[in-house]
């Protein structure tokens, strides 16, 4: 009250006429200043639009906004290489964003560049599940937002009455779906995180050798891995010509293909499309050899280095917000992604749904993605010539030897 006084001039006599006006040009600045003074934080997130999740982020930013006027966080969407190299290209420029949601294996090259800053002690880790994906060098490097992150075999029962148990079973069903002019399997051809779990199944299929850096893409493993999909591609026309994310995703909705290999983030949104006629099974197993293995991980929260203190806690309370029991419920009702918290893993909404039960079989038998910078140059190596397999211009033995090479070199460069 006698701030509003001393700002009106009450406590002025009539002729301290230029003191009062002063005075008035203060309290305006500083009434100006109290409105203005918000706390604005920019997120970016590899979440897309087509599963709904950059909506639920926004959402999520919106509900906060709610709750705390003073705080704004502005959410931008980025496709995943796209983040990682424009968040690498925009700290370099001194204009990085304040914290992301993103995948697990952005936490290598982002540690080495001294870019993200350990959570450790800002956040409560015990209260999550496994957040090993984003753990180097003995520290965490992000919060776990969901588990998975993982590919599956999802299908149309509309289309197929039960899913192949094996790549024998798989050939057989397409031989007869083609007859019928309808595809068997569709998935991104484009893409190695869409390969790895097939190297998986055979016998010392690791990207990395024993040490957990050095590249390992030159062996017999590749080599059979590569052969069996140019094969079940070329020779059993198990799957499409062509087709990358985009091109698989709607022909499975729109049933010209009778199943996708497919990761957990699309769940929310199949079922949104197909109802009960979504099907989810594991990726079939090799004959001969393995089940598949894809890689596991999940999202999380990274934050800049070298943010404020108040913008820290601001960004500190909002993971705390977005990751209540309440909220990661939510989450998992909308998208259908398995909860990092472990009271919201452990709840009954989540134990009892039945799409979360295959989704964990799956992940079950899944293998943690690594984190290292030396991914980075793995992955880069790799999907050059995975995709000239998978257009029958190279054999897998030359493409196994030619990742190798690239990958050593890549290290080099990267080091």
């Amino acid at each position: 009250m006698r701030f509003w006084k001393f700002c009106l001039g009450k406590d002025y006599k009539e002729e301290d006429s230029m003191k009062k006006l002063i005075t008035l040009a203060v309290c305006a600045i500083m009434i100006v200043g109290g409105i203005t003074a918000q706390t604005k934080l920019t997120l970016w997130t590899q979440e897309g639009t087509a599963e709904n999740a950059f909506q639920y982020v926004q959402d999520l930013a919106a509900a906060y906004s709610k709750v705390n006027p003073k705080v704004i966080i502005e959410v931008l969407n980025k496709e995943t290489e796209a983040l990682r190299q424009d968040y690498q290209t925009a700290s370099l420029a001194g204009d990085a964003p304040d914290f992301l949601w993103t995948v697990s294996d952005h936490a290598g090259p982002f540690t080495a560049a001294a870019l993200i800053q350990p959570v450790d002690k800002l956040v409560d880790l015990s209260k999550f599940g496994d957040a090993s994906a984003a753990s180097l060098d003995g520290k965490t490097w992000g919060v776990p937002i969901t588990l998975g992150n993982h590919l599956m075999l999802l299908y149309n029962k509309d289309l197929i009455k039960a899913p192949p148990k094996d790549t024998a079973e798989l050939i057989k069903m397409a031989a007869d779906l083609n007859a019928k002019g309808t595809v068997a399997l569709t998935w991104n051809q484009t893409e190695p995180f869409w390969f790895v779990p097939w190297l998986g199944a055979f016998k010392g299929g690791k990207v990395f050798a024993a040490d957990g850096k050095t590249p390992n893409l030159n062996t017999p493993a590749m080599v059979s891995a590569l052969q069996l999909l140019q094969d079940l591609k070329f020779k059993s026309k198990a799957y499409p010509a062509e087709s990358d994310y985009n091109t698989a995703d709607t022909m499975f909705k729109e049933g010209k293909a009778a199943m996708i290999i497919n990761g957990d983030w699309s769940l929310g949104d199949y079922q949104k499309v197909m109802g009960d006629k979504l099907g989810i099974a594991n990726i079939p197993q090799v004959k001969g050899a393995g089940w598949p293995a894809p890689y596991t991980a999940g999202k999380f929260f990274m934050i800049t280095a070298g943010i404020d203190k108040a913008k820290l806690a601001t960004i500190v309370d909002f993971i705390k917000f977005a990751t209540t029991k309440e909220n990661q419920l939510d989450m998992f009702s909308k998208l259908h992604r398995l909860p990092a918290l472990k009271t919201a893993a452990a709840d009954k909404l989540v134990a009892s749904d039945p799409v979360q039960k295959a989704s964990a079989a799956q992940m079950a038998v899944g293998v943690g993605m690594p984190s290292v910078l030396e991914m980075r140059a793995v992955w880069d190596a790799m999907k050059p010539e995975f995709i000239k397999v998978m257009s029958n211009s190279e054999t897998p033995k030359d493409a196994a030897a030619a990742m190798q090479a690239a990958a050593l070199a890549g290290i080099k460069a990267l080091k």
